[in-house]
Order: C-alpha cells, then sequence, then structure tokens
C-alpha cells in the first residue's frame, strides 16, 4: 500500500481521501511553514553538510542546519506518557509521527529503532515521543487508538513491536486482531483495553497527534523531529545516529556556554 517518496527518504503517503476534510492549523510561528516544507520534501538535506558549530563562546554556539527552536516546544517531555521511552530530561527528544500500517514505519522499528534505542536511549541521551498519525483509513484509526489503550496498561512498545513484526500489517487490524496483538503484547486485561480503545479518550489523543502533524505540513509517514529538526523518512541508522550525535553536542556546548558566560 505504501510507496517510497522520492530519495534518499522511503516515506508512505495518504490518498486524498485519507486525510481529515478539515484540520486546525498548528501556530507556532513562520518556523513551521519551512519545517513543512522540508518535511514535505523527504528533508534533512543537511545530513551531508556536517552540522552545527562548535563552542567557543556563545557567540559562537550554533544549533545543526535545518533546526528551528520553535518545533522544539513540540516535546512533551511528560514523565507519565506510556507512548514515550527515555529520560524525560534527556537532551534529545526525537518524535516520531508513524501509522501500524505504513510499511517504511515497520521497517523503522524493525531495523533502525532498536539500535537507537540501545546506543543512545539507554545512555540517557535520547528520548523517543510517539505520536499516532493514521492515514491509511479505518484501520490505521483502529490500531492507533488500541495501541494508546495498551499503553493504559503500560504495554504500548510492546504492542509496538507485536503490530510491526514481520507480516502482521497483512493480517490487518480487525477487531479481532487487535485483541490477538494486545494479548501477545502482554495486556492484562483484555476487556478494558477494549473499552479503552473504543474511548473518547483514545479518540480524542490520535486526533490531537494527527492535527499536530498535519499542522506540521507531515503529509507522510513516517516523520520525524529531533530536538527542532525535521527528518522525514526511514533514512538509514546513521542519518539518526548523526542527528542525535550534532543535537546533543549541541545542547552540550550550549550549556558550556552559559556556564561559561556567568562564570561557573
Amino acid at each position: 500500500m505504501s510507496k517510497p517518496q522520492g530519495t534518499p527518504a522511503s516515506t508512505s503517503k495518504p490518498g486524498p481521501a485519507s486525510r481529515p476534510k478539515s484540520r486546525k492549523p498548528w501556530l507556532i510561528g513562520a518556523a513551521v511553514v519551512a519545517a513543512a516544507a522540508l518535511l514535505g520534501i523527504a528533508s534533512y538535506g543537511a545530513s551531508s553538510s556536517g552540522g552545527g558549530g562548535k563552542d567557543s563562546g556563545a557567540e559562537a554556539v550554533e544549533p545543526p542546519a535545518g533546526t528551528f527552536p520553535e518545533l522544539e516546544k513540540l516535546a512533551r517531555r511528560d514523565g507519565g506518557d506510556a507512548l514515550a521511552q527515555g529520560r524525560p530530561d534527556a537532551p534529545v527528544v526525537m518524535i516520531e509521527y508513524a501509522d501500524f500500517k505504513c510499511s517504511y514505519c515497520g521497517k523503522f522499528a524493525r531495523d533502525t529503532e532498536p539500535a537507537l534505542v540501545r546506543k543512545y536511549v539507554d545512555a540517557g541521551t535520547l528520548r523517543i515521543e510517539w505520536r499516532n498519525m493514521p492515514i491509511f483509513g479505518a484501520e490505521s484509526e483502529a490500531a492507533a487508538r488500541a495501541a494508546w489503550a495498551a499503553g493504559r496498561q503500560g504495554r504500548f512498545w510492546q504492542f509496538h513491536t507485536a503490530a510491526y513484526a514481520h507480516g502482521s500489517k497483512e493480517k490487518g487490524f480487525g477487531e479481532d486482531r487487535l485483541r490477538e496483538l494486545a494479548k501477545e503484547a502482554g495486556v492484562g486485561d483484555l476487556d478494558r483495553f477494549a473499552r479503552d480503545a473504543d474511548s473518547d479518550a483514545a479518540k480524542a489523543s490520535v486526533k490531537k497527534d494527527q492535527e499536530e502533524a498535519y499542522g506540521l505540513g507531515a503529509s507522510s509517514t513516517p516523520s520525524f523531529v529531533i530536538n527542532g529538526r525535521p527528518l522525514a523518512g526511514a533514512q538509514p541508522l546513521d542519518t539518526f545516529a548523526r542527528a542525535v550525535d550534532e543535537a546533543a553536542a549541541y545542547r552540550a556546548a550550549k550549556t558550556a556556554a552559559g556556564a561559561k558566560g556567568t562564570g561557573k
């Protein structure tokens, strides 16, 4: 169902009927317009530019190329967020907008994300915040709500793994299949899971994430924002690692420059 949209990024895009008829814009300033353009054109041309400046005084510390400070505000850093992993105060936050029916989202989940977790999340450098962005119709929406419901019992990431396993998408995301995935994920109370997945709270959560993504101009999955730096598509691991390293280095340099400026 999903096809690559240009190179180097491989993304999945919805058909014209898949997007909401109306949506509330995400009004956070002119930077969003530029970020939307980057996301829409399989961004991250800066990946070959070498990134931001080095610490040689407060004036010389510059963020990595392609970073929009306003977009950093999208990071929620909520310690109780079941759809996130990593320290709330991690220096780098990667926001992931994805759909469980997206083939390239599955590729990222299987081939890239585990390595990022081992190298950066476990070390306290990176926090990953998931945003539901269902773009492939009713089953995408149902899977998003089911994932949220699994999170209510602390099993979101286990559900995420089960839903993105090889061959899982091909089985569909009907009601019975979602219940099977919840059981596989270790969700304890399946009746509660079903109620939560069909609740107004689940629908509101998915809608909030979806509107945030569309408000940014993201129309394909997966799309990412790494400390305010947009990145589109299931890029190679090295691309994500470089983005995280540069964001962490900039944050460290900025902190050092601030301490130097205060004489600490």
